[in-house]
């Protein structure tokens, strides 16, 4: 389908196309690519500000300028444009993650690496994204925010796919650095790991917080995290917890309630 420019062309639809279903010179011009691009960055937009569900496909052509023919041309439905907006940020950014840990492990071995040093490998790459527009920057991580917290199965799916490969390294290397954790446990503190870090650098209440307690510096990443790895490390570190009593704590306060 790569040799029909002129269907693709065509697919762009706007007030550059003719009754005859041909198209001007100047929509002649635009590449598919560029097409494709400007569809995905006018997704991530609107996704980010309205969530996945109360963004319409009709939103979305109408802010990017195309029909709908050029939506299905180059990803096929709503869901797969969603999933198309994810994954050209956070491939890249696993990668990095990945690659990171791999150079940090080689320069502890043959000792495991410690928490801090397997954080930094997690927090540095995210930071590296918020600071770049051209990868989307802050607001591609607000939008992963809204699909953490989307209760769309699909969306949940997706992500655990995603970042399946990612969360098995560093699992592994957090299992080194904290031989006598259950996997179980570890397994929990690296869920609500994933979720304190997702939701520090996609909402915007941190950084309200900062511009309260420090006007000067309102938009500083790594204030966020300098504060968010201490508490990351305690709750990797805490000791286990006493489950048995914390449910029967839980019954008793759910039974005065009731």
């Amino acid at each position: 389908m790569t040799g029909m420019p002129e269907q693709t062309t065509a697919l762009e639809g706007g007030s550059n196309a003719t009754p005859s279903g041909g198209v001007a010179s100047t929509a002649g011009s635009r590449a598919p690519a560029a097409t494709k691009q400007r569809i995905l960055d006018t997704a991530e937009n609107l996704f980010m500000e309205h969530g996945f569900e109360a963004t319409s496909l009709r939103s979305i052509t109408a802010a990017a300028a195309v029909n709908l023919a050029a939506v299905n041309y180059h990803f096929g439905s709503k869901e797969e444009l969603f999933q198309s907006v994810l994954t050209r940020r956070l491939d890249p950014m696993n990668h990095a993650r990945l690659a990171l840990l791999t150079r940090l492990e080689a320069q502890a071995a043959p000792r495991p690496l410690s928490c801090e040093k397997i954080l930094t490998a997690l927090f540095v790459p995210a930071l590296n994204l918020a600071r770049d527009p051209e990868r989307g920057g802050k607001n591609f991580l607000r939008l992963l925010g809204r699909a953490y917290a989307d209760p769309a199965p699909f969306i949940r799916q997706f992500l655990s796919m995603q970042y399946a490969q990612m969360i098995a390294r560093f699992k592994a290397a957090f299992a080194r650095a904290l031989p006598n954790l259950p996997r179980k446990e570890l397994s929990w503190r690296l869920h609500f790991i994933m979720g304190a870090l997702s939701y520090t650098l996609a909402g915007t209440d941190a950084l309200k917080l900062i511009a309260e307690l420090n006007p000067h510096e309102t938009d500083n990443d790594e204030i966020l995290l300098r504060r968010l790895a201490p508490f990351l490390l305690a709750g990797l570190k805490a000791p286990l917890p006493d489950l048995s009593e914390a449910s029967r704590e839980l019954d008793n306060e759910l039974s005065r309630r009731n």
